[in-house]
């Protein structure tokens, strides 16, 4: 068996896995969000570690796993959050900085106005924001004179959350290089940390960073005595945008997979080639498999699910997410009614944090079922965005999409989401995506499983193809680009 690691923003998952992908057991514990100030989100580094051995025994304990089963550990996580914690010890040395803080946008802005943005850009395939982990870190030399004081006597260590695990779990300080790639430190076109960027970003001690590493690979084991008896060697790690599109297989260039949650998460295999992203996109390293790194082209889209539960806790006219099929299937068409669902502004590929919503095209015939429609189709269109800036400045032109996430289950909107792509949907049988990439990076870094094998670990799938004839495609995409030019207009230059 394979034991798998999930530990993201609101809790922290256990699965162990048989060889051909099936899971075996599972647990799931969530732990406390903190928010101290607003635009403050922080962890519990300690609360963090304690959950995930008590859900790790307990799934080695629903599989009745005995010493020696187990052949491989992964690890997958919640990226660009910081973790500082001692160099000896493991024990924290501050709150983990969650990704969702914003106490550093400031500073982000100061580095924009200063001109290095692009630089910035062409080092990391990143933009400077608050997201990323290399202002968190600054952040944190300058309020904590002593943390400070450690790192330069080589005292502390940062990381990102798989290497605050794997120190704790292995006493390795080491990060692989997807996850690597998120810190806004890391020269991802040369693969190791950028002396320049630790120096723009406030004189970061590079010693105090990890090792990077592939993300297949064994890299130490677990200590039997703080690990239930279980001495697993740690062959796995990836960021868990990355581990999904490793789980679905995506290992071609040109592959590509769609997460739809609260947001979406659209990533495309870009191949073994570095080249500054297009614009509106994010450039990610997608994995390291010996000395190979592999490149993701990344979308960010703000609101899709959140649009879905926006109908449902802010306007009261669904019960729950599932009445929207019905509700949108009972049109034959949307009759022009089009929802731009900028409640956060607009992500990839615009990044406008300024737009607001709008919903355009109602009439006295309009009701809840337009809505329902409009916020669904909202999903597709926003979706088709990101592959056309992909296609249209990289070349890369997708076969099929992959996808995976709570609203694909959404009948209606698969099918939706693969006529106005032209191409077919294909949707993972199950839920647990990253886990199932973390599962199948340890397998393949522990020898137990090839790379040939990997498609074959995700089981049947469910496969929508595009029906749409293309003159319907391009008068609703043409309708979507109106709504949306009006809510680009209202934000202003």
């Amino acid at each position: 068996m394979i034991l798998a690691i999930d530990q993201g923003t609101t809790g922290t998952r256990a699965l162990l896995f048989e060889l051909d992908g099936r899971v075996r057991a599972s647990a799931y514990r969530e732990h406390r969000q903190r928010f101290p100030r607003p635009g403050w989100v922080e962890h519990d580094l300690t609360e963090i570690w304690e959950r995930t051995l008590a859900v790790c025994g307990e799934a080695l304990a629903g599989a009745g796993a005995r010493p020696g089963q187990v052949q491989a550990l992964g690890i997958t996580n919640q990226r660009e959050t910081l973790c500082a914690f001692d160099a000896d010890s493991g024990e924290p040395l501050a709150p983990a900085i969650v990704w969702q803080d914003r106490r550093t946008a400031e500073r982000c802005a100061q580095l924009r106005e200063a001109g290095h943005e692009a630089r910035v850009r062409e080092l990391t395939g990143l933009l400077l924001d608050p997201y990323f982990t290399a202002t968190k870190i600054a952040w944190l030399l300058e309020q904590d004179a002593e943390l400070a004081q450690r790192a330069r006597r080589g005292r502390a260590r940062f990381g990102t959350i798989d290497s605050y695990l794997a120190f704790r779990l292995c006493g390795e300080h080491v990060s692989d290089a997807s996850n690597a790639s998120r810190t806004a430190l890391m020269d991802i076109r040369g693969g190791g940390w950028s002396e320049e960027l630790c120096e723009l970003f406030g004189g970061i001690p590079i010693g105090a960073l990890p090792e990077i590493c592939p993300s297949a690979g064994v890299i130490g084991r677990t200590s039997a005595e703080r690990f239930h008896g279980h001495a697993i060697p740690l062959a796995g790690i990836a960021g868990d945008q990355q581990a999904a599109l490793f789980a679905h297989g995506c290992l071609r260039e040109g592959d590509a997979k769609n997460t739809y949650g609260t947001g979406s998460f659209l990533l495309v295999n870009a191949g073994s080639s570095f080249a500054p992203p297009p614009e509106g996109l994010l450039e990610t390293i997608a994995w390291r498999l010996g000395d190979r790194d592999t490149f993701a082209l990344e979308g960010s889209i703000f609101v899709t699910g959140a649009a879905i539960q926006w109908l449902r806790d802010g306007l009261a006219i669904i019960a729950d997410a599932a009445e929207s099929e019905a509700l949108a299937s009972s049109l034959a068409d949307n009759e022009g009614v089009y929802f731009v669902p900028a409640l956060t502004g607009l992500g990839s590929p615009r990044f406008l944090p300024e737009a607001r919503g709008s919903i355009s095209g109602l009439t006295r015939g309009s009701t809840r079922a337009h809505l329902a429609r409009a916020a669904l189709e909202a999903i597709a269109y926003q979706s088709a965005d990101v592959i056309d800036a992909v296609a249209a400045q990289r070349g890369l032109v997708l076969a099929e999409l992959r996808v995976d996430g709570g609203a694909s289950a959404n009948r209606f909107l698969m099918q939706f989401q693969a006529d106005i792509l032209g191409i077919p949907v294909v949707v993972a049988p199950h839920a647990e995506m990253t886990a199932l990439g973390a599962a199948a990076l340890a397998g393949l870094g522990a020898g137990l499983i090839g790379e040939q094998e990997i498609s074959g670990l995700l089981g049947a799938t469910q496969r929508y193809e595009p029906q749409m004839d293309e003159g319907t495609r391009a008068r609703l995409r043409a309708g979507w680009a109106r709504a949306l030019a009006g809510v680009i207009a209202a934000a202003g230059p």
